[in-house]
C-alpha cells in the first residue's frame, strides 16, 4: 500500500489546522506558505475534507478554515480514508466484501485481513492532537529577542 500525495498533503493540512488554529480560522494561503504546497492544490484537498465534515469554512476577507471537531476526535484514519478511500490492501479484505471465486480455498485471505487490521489499528489509534503534541515537541517555540 502506498499513500498518495493527496493523502499525505491532506494529513499535513489537517495537522497544520490543529497546530495553528487556536480556536480561530486559518487562511488557506497561510497553510500553503507553511507547508510549501500550492494553494490551488490545497483547495482541492480542502473541498474533500469539507465534504467529509472534517473541516468547516468561512468565506470572505476574514474567512478561513478550522477543524469541525476537536483534534482529539479526528484520527489519521479519518483523514486518510477521506483522501484515499479504503485502506484495505486488497478488495477481499474490505468491509462487506463478497469474496472472490477462490475465497473457499484461498490461503492468503488471512494475511490480508491481518494487514488491514494492523493498518487500521495504527491510523485509528493516532489523533490529530497526538500529532500536534509531537509537532510541538519537535518544534519548540523560538523566544529570541
Amino acid at each position: 500500500m502506498k499513500i498518495s500525495t493527496k493523502g499525505r498533503y491532506g494529513l499535513r493540512l489537517m495537522l497544520d489546522l490543529a497546530v495553528h488554529s487556536s480556536g480561530g480560522l486559518v487562511p488557506l494561503r497561510d497553510i500553503a506558505a507553511r507547508q510549501e504546497i500550492s494553494e490551488k492544490y490545497l483547495e482541492q484537498i480542502m473541498m474533500l475534507l469539507n465534504r467529509a465534515g472534517l473541516v468547516r469554512s468561512v468565506r470572505g476577507s476574514q474567512g478561513g478554515y478550522a477543524l469541525s471537531r476537536p483534534a482529539e476526535e479526528i484520527t489519521v484514519g479519518d483523514v486518510l480514508r477521506t483522501m484515499e478511500g479504503s485502506l484495505a490492501p486488497v478488495d477481499c479484505a474490505e468491509e462487506g466484501a463478497s469474496g472472490c471465486a477462490m475465497a473457499g480455498r484461498c490461503v492468503t485471505t488471512e494475511v490480508w485481513a491481518k494487514l488491514k487490521e494492523a493498518v487500521d489499528g495504527v491510523v485509528d489509534g493516532i489523533t490529530l492532537a497526538d500529532l500536534a503534541d509531537r509537532y510541538h515537541a519537535k518544534n519548540p517555540p523560538d523566544y529570541c529577542i
